[in-house]
């Protein structure tokens, strides 16, 4: 089941709350020694979209515990879109246990195209 995340963030500058904003979970990920992340921009009503959920679920099960899996409908809630400048559906982009962006695709991207992009930043889940 693909589930959209998200969490409370308040901008503070000095001692002063200027204003309090919604991230997606991923945008302010960044724990030493978290997992490895896969974020999926789309829409549930978008064809390549609908090509790639039962191909992230999938991963989502197989990979519980070694990799995290995300969706966000950026048809749904557009505003969770802006802080990923996404400008095409589906965008996939893959993070480091950092927290750092790693890479990003646009378009359908499929099982072994993604198993081999993270084999090729560094990471494994054979």
């Amino acid at each position: 089941m693909r589930v959209f995340i998200q969490t409370k963030k308040w901008l503070i500058v000095g001692s002063f709350l200027l204003a309090g904003f919604s991230l997606p979970l991923l945008a302010t990920a960044g724990e030493q020694g978290g997992l490895p992340r896969l974020l999926d921009l789309g829409a549930d009503k978008c064809v390549p979209c609908k090509m790639m959920a039962p191909i992230l679920e999938k991963m989502e099960q197989e990979y519980a515990g070694k990799m995290d899996v995300h969706f966000i409908d950026v048809w749904k809630d557009p505003d969770a879109a802006k802080p990923y400048g996404v400008r095409l559906i589906p965008t996939q982009i893959f993070y480091g246990t950092d927290g750092q962006e790693l890479f990003r695709h646009q378009g359908f991207y499929g099982r072994e195209e993604i198993l081999a992009k993270w084999k090729e930043l560094g990471y494994e889940f054979n």
